[in-house]
């Protein structure tokens, strides 16, 4: 744990809008702490991505191990816990974390992300971790040779009927709407794959199992026909909710929990910034949060460098 309490900048999350943002602080030589669960984010959830400069083609793991590399060449701080709390008074941030301890700042970043929205069914609780899983990538490899269902045709639901296809005998895509969200490339993918069956306007009921998951119950919402499909997991992909709850006393969320955030990642408060998935900037996409946080360091700086040092302010 860090012993240290007081710093001049905060980050909290270090996915890859926080971890360029530390990057940018450290160059600034900025006393700096990062408050992460983890490290990578969303990031490690993608099993390829071919749209980040400098790469053809690299996966989500591969590219966070890179972005972490950097970090660590310099000299930066990270605490591995959760932010809970947030709060301001006379120009100064507290950050209280998930096990009871406090962190001071001048200035904060939020890069806290976005965290999978659940289906609310019954089994989804007491089968998570038992064949209901919400990252592909992590998981995926261990339903080889299985029949599987993916919930969710937006492009995180489609990226991961992408990765399974591959190696399970029959995949299930199931969209409540009537058509699928995802990027038209990914849905001729999918379409072309004698292995996948795509059910649209269709709902999960009931996710069942004993020890672990067996069959899903799902539904069609226009006729009320119901189905059990025999699968050994369920890969959730039903949207993401930003993680923003701790900093709602400080900063103004909108209607989706998202903190606005100006062209230079400012939030309106002096000395907080936001950056990539937490925000209301709309395109999630790895090399806008990496953008995102080179934005929010730098601002940061400016206003550090501005804003005077309080009297009693522990070094």
């Amino acid at each position: 744990m860090v012993e240290k309490s007081h710093y001049d900048l905060i980050i909290i999350g270090a996915g890859p809008a926080g971890i360029t943002a530390g990057v940018y602080a450290a160059r600034k030589q900025i006393d700096t702490l990062i408050i992460t669960k983890d490290v990578g984010g969303q990031a490690t959830w993608s099993s390829g991505i071919e749209n980040y400069l400098g790469y053809v083609y690299i996966s989500g793991v591969e590219l966070v191990r890179k972005f972490e590399e950097h970090l660590r060449t310099f000299d930066i701080k990270l605490d591995y816990s959760t932010v809970t709390s947030l709060s301001c008074s006379n120009d100064v941030f507290h950050v209280g974390t998930k096990d009871g301890r406090e962190f001071v700042a001048r200035a904060v970043i939020v890069s806290s992300g976005k965290s999978p929205k659940l289906l609310g069914v019954p089994g989804e609780k007491e089968f998570t971790g038992k064949g209901v899983t919400y990252c592909s990538t992590c998981d995926g490899p261990l339903f080889a040779g299985m029949n599987v269902a993916v919930v969710g045709g937006g492009n995180s639901g489609l990226d991961a009927v992408v990765q399974m296809m591959k190696i399970c005998p029959k995949v299930y895509l199931i969209e409540l709407e009537d058509e699928l969200r995802a990027d038209e490339v990914m849905r001729q993918q999918a379409r072309a794959a004698q292995n996948v069956e795509i059910l649209t306007g269709t709902r999960v009921r009931e996710i069942l199992g004993d020890t672990f998951v067996h069959s899903i119950l799902v539904e069609n919402v226009h006729t009320g026909q119901q189905r059990v499909l025999e699968v050994k997991a369920v890969f959730v992909e039903v949207g993401l909710v930003p993680n923003s709850e701790f900093a709602k006393d400080v900063v103004r969320l909108n209607e989706w929990g998202e903190i606005p955030v100006n062209c230079g990642a400012c939030t309106g408060v002096p000395g907080l910034y936001a950056a990539g998935d937490v925000t209301d900037v709309p395109q999630k996409q790895i090399i806008c949060a990496a953008g995102d946080g080179a934005k929010a360091a730098l601002g940061a700086y400016s206003y550090l460098v501005r804003q005077p040092v309080p009297t009693d302010w522990v070094k």
